[in-house]
């Protein structure tokens, strides 16, 4: 066992809020259309499902980091115990999972900075060149190093917060019940790759870790603290929505679905309300934003590592460009890409990267292993949880390979 403890510097409360904060970011948006076909309660069901799935396999990983110093990357777990064909994998899955949420977010900017500027100016702009000022504005920032985007990101963190409870405080009084109690379990299982990608905090274990000083009881409190406060957020923002749009319609649930628009995009088009409408606009502008700068600044720093570029205060121009222009270039051309990117990140890169790694590393830490160390933090469960877990994985990546390819195992609205 290599790990060895440091000094605490935080506490349980900020730990929960920084795995609260890995979790809730633009993807928050999509939830309400994507789940919305198999109505409320059969969603909600696949809410708890998800947060089990991902809470347990990222306790899988903090049980198998007492092997490991604080703040070691995740990769170099995977090398550890995967060899040389899982650390090269995990690379690439990495890349996919980075790029498909930067085309995802990408691509819902434009439709939200068109409506922003027709809320606020009464102009109306094409949603690619939205996404092209958008890519333009906030990449600068990105440039300007990760001191700016952690400052950028502190202030416009205040402002998604307060949007989200004027959201919450206005719908509230706009909701239908008729509209939540809808139910076709058919359904259920289609929204499983976006949840599963909403409760994503594993890459933040390390340096959960090394904030809580290797304390594992309270790195085990701050992840179930998170996530759960995380579930709370994700069922009011569904009752909102869900209680407020329609089934069917030009703005409705599915609609939003096909033309690739968000729960909030949706609810804009379907209320007359103009402060609900402003408040909305700019929750997902907030949301969006900063996804974008956090995932924008690991595409870069993982692009300048993998290619050995030296560390500068400020980021490397031509690496910034590839991070930014494939991206930018994939959501101009398909602006109704929001929920495939979003699918294609969820269902198989983050599955098989904080899903299937960690109940493969834990199964050979534990039983193939003649030094694995009893001592210390351990999941329980046994093998029969391990084997749940890898079962669960390679379903859920071989239904998203099916879909992805046009074969319909399930259902689909």
């Amino acid at each position: 066992m290599n790990q060895t403890k440091v000094k605490p510097q935080g506490s349980v409360i900020g730990g929960s809020l920084l795995i609260a904060g890995s979790c809730i970011g633009a993807g928050m948006l999509g939830l309400p259309i994507i789940t919305g076909a198999s109505g409320f309660f059969p969603s909600t069901i696949m809410f708890f499902f998800a947060c089990f799935f991902m809470t347990t396999t990222g306790l899988f990983l903090v049980e198998i980091g007492k092997w490991f110093a604080p703040q070691v990357n995740f990769i170099s777990i995977v090398s550890r115990f995967l060899g040389p064909i899982g650390k090269y994998l995990c690379w690439i899955l990495y890349l996919f999972l980075f790029y498909a949420l930067l085309i995802a977010y990408i691509a819902t900017s434009g439709h939200h900075l068109s409506s922003i500027f027709s809320l606020f100016f009464s102009l109306k702009i094409p949603t690619w060149i939205g996404s092209c000022f958008f890519v333009i504005l906030f990449g600068a920032i990105v440039y300007l190093g990760v001191r700016w985007v952690d400052l950028s990101n502190r202030f416009l963190m205040v402002f998604k917060v307060i949007s989200f409870l004027f959201v919450l405080f206005i719908g509230a009084s706009l909701i239908n019940p008729i509209n939540l109690e809808y139910s076709n379990s058919k359904y259920t299982f289609f929204s499983l790759p976006i949840l599963i990608i909403s409760f994503g905090f594993h890459n933040l274990i390390p340096t959960l870790t090394h904030y809580l000083g290797g304390d594992t009881r309270r790195i085990k409190q701050s992840i179930l603290g998170g996530v759960l406060f995380t579930l709370s957020i994700y069922i009011a923002w569904q009752i909102v929505a869900l209680g407020i749009l329609p089934l069917k319609g030009e703005h409705g649930v599915l609609s939003s679905y096909k033309n690739g628009i968000d729960a909030a995009g949706a609810l804009v088009s379907v209320l007359s309300s103009p402060l609900f409408s402003i408040t909305l606009e700019l929750l997902a502008f907030f949301a969006i934003l900063t996804s974008f700068l956090a995932q924008t600044a690991t595409v870069v720093h993982f692009l300048a590592d993998g290619l050995k570029v030296p560390s500068k205060k400020r980021e490397n121009i031509s690496i910034l460009l590839l991070a930014l222009v494939p991206t930018l270039l994939l959501a101009v051309i398909y602006p109704n890409i929001f929920y495939k990117a979003i699918n294609f990140a969820g269902g198989i890169c983050a599955v098989i990267l904080f899903g299937l790694y960690p109940a493969l590393m834990l199964y050979l830490a534990r039983y193939n292993n003649p030094t694995y160390s009893q001592e210390g933090y351990r999941v329980s469960g046994g093998k029969a949880l391990i084997f749940l877990i890898a079962t669960l994985s390679i379903f859920i990546v071989f239904y998203q390979l099916t879909e992805t390819f046009g074969l319909k195992l399930f259902p689909t609205p």
